[in-house]
């Protein structure tokens, strides 16, 4: 288990590339097992759940190729997958639960973990199961096991979403794709990541329609085909740099960013004080003057994202005046909070609130990474805190940052990895 060690009073300044996104290639992954052959996967970023994924659908009978210098993945697919996922593999990542709709649609079963992941909070799987219900399916838990059974092929249907469940609207136009006859998923999530899987489906000869609004149509087809898919940019990991920039002051140009993606969080961040130039080729964030408090409201997309809540929090600690933000996704996204104030954070929460005042000066400590958004929000936070700031579990980091290190020092942080403290 590594560490961060990350040295406070440096500006971000400098271009930084934003990868493709961690919360669009795992789906991406998922997808290849509707179709036998080879899919070829490009600017997959080099992150460890990308590997874990791999891991995942090796064990389905697939194999997976990585070329870390072109950026590209390829997954060649049998023509009948195994059923059951690895258990051990699954429970590394949440994401996973999505071959549960692929391999039910094409082999008739599958037998899925539990999914593991973030400690962020209860991600029910019920949407999942439920719409697979609607669909034919028979759905089952066994000793910690998701699974689902079909007699014969999946039968289009009527689905409600309670929640635009992004993984839930994943898994059921995958397992759509291939049923017989028209599903339509309403109150569907409208993610740039899920627009991403319908345009690759699409190329492998889905017929979908609705990509980004809340209502997708699928007409099942008898079978789909292997294609190339380029992925789509990271808006997270664009998002954090841009926060970060205007938390030290910096100026940094986000190549590869897409601002059409982020539009509630760079309209937050000029409010704040930053100043957003949008490019052709990504955008670049400026800070001239100490950030104002801003008032957040978590939201699914098009709303405030939240995997960037805890940076944002980390920004308010510093800026001047006092916040209100509100979680209205995930239960425990508040544990970052509790690191957060070893480092002097002046902030409050109570139940999804949390009320955040400027403080005078942050000051180095360790502290722990809970999953990957909480680890990226503490390093930010020592970017700007006095002394040193020791960050362990940085593996959460790694499940969604490829060489964050790395890209903060071209940026001109004092930040290294470093091994295990000494107990």
């Amino acid at each position: 288990m590594e560490r961060f060690l990350v040295t406070g009073g440096s500006r971000l300044a400098g271009e930084v590339g934003v990868p493709g996104a961690k919360n669009s290639v795992l789906k991406l992954m998922a997808a290849s097992l509707l179709a036998h052959g080879r899919t070829t996967l490009r600017a997959v970023p080099d992150i460890l759940d990308v590997e874990v994924m791999a891991d995942v659908l090796r064990a389905l009978g697939a194999a997976v190729d990585r070329d870390l210098t072109r950026e590209s993945l390829s997954i060649d697919v049998p023509a009948r997958p195994g059923a059951a996922a690895d258990s051990d593999i699954v429970r590394r990542i949440r994401a996973s639960v999505v071959v549960l709709g692929p391999l039910v649609a094409r082999c008739g079963e599958a037998r899925v973990a539990l999914p593991g992941g973030d400690a962020i909070g209860a991600r029910a799987l019920d949407m999942h199961v439920n719409g697979l219900t609607k669909l034919g399916a028979v759905v089952d838990v066994e000793a910690g096991t998701l699974v689902a059974r079909s007699s014969g092929r999946l039968q289009g249907a009527s689905i409600w979403l309670d929640f635009p469940s992004v993984g839930a609207t994943e898994n059921l136009m995958m397992a759509g794709a291939l049923a017989k006859g028209t599903t339509v998923i309403d109150n569907a999530a409208r993610e740039p990541e899920i627009a991403d899987l319908c345009a690759m489906l699409t190329a492998m000869g889905a017929k979908l329609d609705g990509a980004g609004t809340s209502t997708l149509v699928i007409d099942g087809v008898d079978e789909l085909r292997p294609t190339v898919h380029d992925t789509v940019a990271d808006r997270i990991v664009a998002g954090t740099f841009a926060i970060g920039a205007l938390m030290t002051g910096g100026d940094v140009l986000i190549r590869g960013g897409r601002a059409d993606h982020l539009d509630i969080v760079l309209d937050k961040l000029t409010t704040a004080g930053a100043t957003v130039d949008v490019r052709g080729d990504g955008f670049r964030v400026v800070a001239d003057r100490p950030p104002r408090s801003i008032d957040v409201v978590t939201l699914p997309y098009p709303g405030f994202p939240t995997d960037l809540l805890p940076q944002t929090i980390a920004l308010e600690a510093v800026s001047e005046g006092v916040s209100l933000i509100t979680e209205n996704v995930f239960d425990s996204r508040f544990v970052f909070c509790r690191e957060l104030l070893k480092l002097g954070a002046d902030l409050r929460t109570d139940g999804h609130h949390v009320v955040v005042r400027r403080t005078d000066r942050l000051v180095g400590a360790p502290v722990v990474a809970s999953d990957v958004r909480a680890g990226a929000g503490l390093v930010l936070a020592g970017l700007v805190a006095d002394g040193t700031t020791d960050v362990s579990e940085v593996h959460h980091i790694d499940r969604g940052y490829a060489g964050f290190v790395e890209q903060l020092r071209d940026l001109g942080a004092n930040v290294r990895r470093e091994p295990p403290a000494a107990r």
